[in-house]
């Protein structure tokens, strides 16, 4: 037998039954290997490890991924603000490019030259794992053998995908544009507008942009998403219904659940409001919606998106401070932002009440300046009028 081939492997039906059929049609051992960036605990963990070994896999490697999709992937998500089609976080897929990363270095650790997945032709995984495999290792041979020989199955009831980012969930339901799955399909948020909550008041700290303590309490990156996914869920924030385009060019569907990218981005986007100017804030928005655009389709590895990042980066320099946040049915409300950056606080003047920096006759001198284009406008609109009826 030759080397091994290299498989992503999630567990999910379509990986498992490529162990035994590449075993059987490329006549070589397969290591499975699965790259965690999130939603795998411990007891699914070794569901994974002895599912592998069931169906005849020479090995099983589980990578923990977390902190490195954390730094490659989500920071810049949350310092862009990054929601597809103003609603969808990029709970998942934002993650493949990572796993194709890892995948492709145990592909050399290992001494393969073959990697394979499970990827459909009709979804957007197949582009995201080849153009960053072949991007980072060309002279990888990629077996997509579902994709390739076209083997159709009976669909499941619901196809889960999970990860640090949050959940996405389809279904027959989600197949047209009509209606939202039952509740007691979803993941996280399941009963949570059948059992409702008191509110819950919480209180987020962010350092340069990053998450950085939860109440007061100081956490990685990683444990802070985790923490807030535990606490939002309950109350069903995140939940939604993405519908957009994908990278083939059709419309798709999918219903996701995101608890903690809601909460984040929601908090994040209010510190960077009190400690941003007007101009950084839409220039960020100008190549943030861009930089989804190419996280979701794969092109992470693009170095446009290094350009793109380095000025996230640099706009984050005082995006420091706490957010007060009211978890309760439906959604976050943030009660309150405080920031040793605040351009609110260095005015000595108070929105709709007293000047500041400025007299009452500056006031009026800025006020008649401002209207002059719209003088202009009006005044070469009359004149023009005028030698018309002349």
């Amino acid at each position: 037998m030759g080397s091994p081939i290299v498989l992503a492997y999630s567990g999910g039906l379509d990986t498992s039954f490529l162990v035994p059929w590449l075993t059987e049609h490329e006549h070589r051992p397969i290591i499975t290997v699965t790259v965690d960036t999130g939603g795998i605990d411990a007891a699914a963990s070794a569901t994974l490890a002895e599912r592998s070994r069931a169906l005849g896999a020479l090995a099983h490697r589980q990578v923990d991924a977390r902190a490195d999709y954390f730094e490659q992937v989500l920071r810049f998500l949350i310092m862009g603000n990054v929601r597809r089609g103003q609603l969808y976080p990029l709970c998942v897929g934002a993650e493949r490019v990572m796993q194709a990363q890892t995948i492709a270095r145990m592909a050399r650790e290992l001494g393969s030259d073959t990697v394979a997945h499970g990827c459909t032709a009709a979804g957007n995984d197949q582009v995201r794992f080849e153009v960053a495999l072949r991007t980072l290792a060309p002279d990888l041979k990629v077996l997509a053998p579902v994709r390739d020989q076209a083997f159709r199955r009976e669909d499941a009831k619901y196809s889960v995908n999970r990860g640090l980012w949050g959940v996405t969930i389809g279904g027959q339901e989600t197949l047209t544009s009509a209606g939202s799955i039952p509740d007691d399909a979803w993941i996280l948020t399941r009963d949570a507008f059948t059992r409702l909550r008191a509110p819950e008041r919480h209180t987020l700290s962010f350092r340069e942009g990053r998450p950085a303590a939860l109440d007061g309490k100081a956490d990685t990156p990683v444990g802070i998403i985790e923490a807030l996914e535990a606490l939002a869920a309950p109350f069903g924030i995140g939940r939604g219904i993405h519908l957009g385009d994908t990278i083939i060019g059709t419309k798709g569907r999918v219903a996701f659940e995101a608890p903690a990218a809601e909460v984040l981005l929601t908090a994040h986007r209010e510190l960077e409001k009190l400690v941003l100017s007007g101009r950084q804030q839409r220039i960020k928005e100008l190549v943030a919606q861009p930089y989804g655009d190419l996280v979701h389709e794969g092109q992470l590895l693009d170095p446009v998106c290094r350009d793109i990042e380095a000025l996230l980066v640099s706009s984050q320099q005082r995006v420091t401070g706490d957010v007060h946040l009211v978890l309760q049915t439906g959604n976050v409300f943030i009660a309150g932002v405080e920031s040793p950056w605040s351009l609110m606080a260095a005015s000595r003047g108070v929105y709709g009440e007293a000047a500041g920096e400025w007299s009452a006759s500056d006031a009026l001198g800025f006020s008649r300046i401002v209207a002059l284009p719209g003088v202009f406008h009006a005044r070469a609109g009359q004149e023009a009028a005028a030698g018309a009826e002349e």
